[in-house]
């Protein structure tokens, strides 16, 4: 079945883009133009039945809310209330961050048929926390697993996935003996960036990025191109590591858009007040217009509470320059 941009391209309106387009007061044809473009994305995999939300150009900005259990704390109960609370205040999406639990796949199951909005995950956590709980290291872990990851949450339902496709061997030379004062702050760019130093081999996301579109492609998931190389502190941001990593994002927005897969981009984590506009600049150029969606970003390096007051002036301000979707804890 041909995914939403293939369909666009061929010049057809889906019962999803016409939907969606009466949402955002557009007309159909105006949805179709821009997903055919890149410039609109509808996360929605072919296995999850919820009314569909429209990120990207000429739409209401999004906001995601994260969720997840580890293996300190929570409860499937726990979660799916949670996911309750999201949704009755009007989250557009939910993801699924759970690590570190023996029933992964249980719970991400569970938070798919219980959601009404689009579920993200970010399937490294999934795989990783498997090979760990068999007591096997970074060594043990193949492109293979990681793969087999992704198609089995696509067949679950995952409208979209975060993926970590851009910190290769080569932009990790822009961390390792530079002076970057934090370092890498992504979870699941930091496990990369592991494997790549223990076994001596590329990124898997990377080196088989091809398969991982065609597995995308067949459930129709959104990529959201993770950003593992996003600053963790302002003395960092669009720095050297941030901006290679996001010119190999935008050559894999074009490659996942020829197989036809939707596209999305994540950004920029910690960014002073002042840079916060020509990041999102920076990103719409780089990346041709992709969908920008944006963790954080948080103004200064310490805040009030658990950085709600910082992340929510940056994101306000995010939103004003062109920002598609926010993510809140």
């Amino acid at each position: 079945m041909p995914t939403q941009l293939q369909f666009a391209r061929e010049g057809k309106i889906t019962d999803e883009m016409a939907y969606v387009a009466e949402q955002e007061e557009l007309t159909p044809e105006e949805v179709r133009d821009l997903i055919a473009m890149g410039h609109l994305v509808i996360p929605k995999n072919i296995n999850h039945d919820f009314a569909p939300r429209a990120i990207g150009r000429k739409t209401k900005t999004k906001v995601n809310a994260n969720i997840g259990i580890s293996s300190d704390h929570g409860s499937i109960e726990e979660e799916l209330e949670k996911l309750k609370v999201a949704i009755d205040f009007g989250s557009d999406s939910v993801m699924d961050l759970s690590s570190g639990y023996q029933d992964l796949d249980g719970i991400r199951q569970a938070v798919i048929d219980n959601s009404s909005i689009m579920v993200g995950t970010v399937p490294i956590y999934g795989a990783m926390s498997d090979n760990i709980m068999q007591g096997k290291g970074f060594r043990d872990f193949t492109a293979r697993r990681l793969l087999d990851e992704i198609e089995k949450q696509g067949q679950q339902g995952v409208d979209y996935i975060t993926v970590h496709c851009g910190i290769t061997r080569q932009t990790l030379k822009y961390v390792d003996g530079r002076q970057r004062i934090v370092g890498i702050v992504s979870k699941g760019g930091s496990v990369h960036a592991a494997w790549m130093r223990a076994t001596g081999n590329e990124n898997p996301l990377y080196e088989y990025f091809d398969e991982l579109c065609e597995i995308a492609a067949k459930y129709d998931m959104t990529f959201s191109l993770g950003d593992s190389l996003r600053p963790g502190g302002t003395g960092d941001a669009t720095d050297a590591a941030q901006v290679q990593e996001l010119l190999i994002l935008g050559e894999l927005v074009k490659r996942a858009w020829d197989k036809g897969v939707q596209v999305m981009v994540e950004g920029p984590g910690h960014v002073p007040l002042d840079q916060i506009a020509a990041n999102v600049k920076l990103q719409k150029q780089i990346c041709h217009g992709a969908p920008f969606y944006v963790l954080g970003p948080l103004t200064i390096d310490t805040g009030a509470g658990y950085d709600h007051i910082t992340g929510a002036i940056g994101g306000a301000v995010c939103s004003a320059a062109g920002a598609d979707m926010l993510c809140y804890v």
